[in-house]
């Protein structure tokens, strides 16, 4: 029977499958989402493949939790990270620099090769799942039109736009052949200035960017 590190069994199942998700996300950054096996993930958790198991049936629902996980993580960030008063224009910036971060920290294949690894059941969950991110870029793209910051452009087609060229950085990011700073100065001027931003008020959003925490300090 294995050893009950927590008050209560429920509050060690928690525990456990906290460490299950923790060792995905290790892994996700040096092996990418489509690397990693449940042999790999239950060694870097320290529990074996049996107990892995016990928690996740397969690697489908293995990584639809860590989605979850990720996405619950994306939106907070976005919430206490910016201002209430910050323009749709400061809030677009700041959604396209999270959303690269996220590709750095967690890298991963394109849609249709990750769709074609899951299986057409398991990737229609997995949407589901980062479908808040997609909601909340739709809003802000929806605020800043109504609001009269940006052209008046369909806002859903608009907002499959710009995940179109967010996505497009993938692989630079994950060979090294950008940074995150640089990929979201590309990114967030082109989109800004395609809905019409005025150039002072680009090049401030752009600015104003937090520096990247993926680089190392000297």
């Amino acid at each position: 029977m294995p050893k009950i590190s927590a008050p209560t069994i429920a509050a060690h199942r928690a525990q456990t499958r906290e460490r299950i998700l923790e060792a995905v996300a290790t892994l996700t950054r040096t092996q990418g989402i489509d690397g990693i096996s449940m042999t790999d993930v239950a060694a870097e958790a320290g529990i074996t493949r049996t107990a892995l198991y016990n928690y996740f049936p397969d690697k489908a629902s293995l990584l639809l939790a860590f989605t979850e996980q990720v996405t619950h993580g994306f939106v907070d960030r976005y919430a206490q990270e910016l201002p209430s008063d910050a323009s749709a224009a400061e809030r677009l910036s700041a959604f396209i620099r999270f959303q690269l971060e996220g590709i750095a920290e967690h890298p991963h294949p394109a849609a249709a090769e990750l769709g074609a690894s899951l299986g057409p059941d398991a990737y229609q969950a997995l949407a589901d799942h980062v479908a808040p991110m997609q909601r909340l870029l739709v809003k802000i793209l929806s605020d800043g039109t109504e609001g009269g910051e940006f052209a008046d452009f369909p806002v859903e087609t608009t907002a499959r736009l710009v995940l179109a060229m967010i996505g497009a950085q993938r692989v630079p990011l994950v060979r090294d052949e950008t940074s995150i700073a640089e990929a979201h100065v590309l990114v967030s001027a082109f989109t800004l200035r395609a809905l019409g931003v005025e150039e002072d008020k680009v090049q401030r959003c752009v600015s104003a960017a937090p520096r990247d925490t993926t680089e190392s300090e000297d």
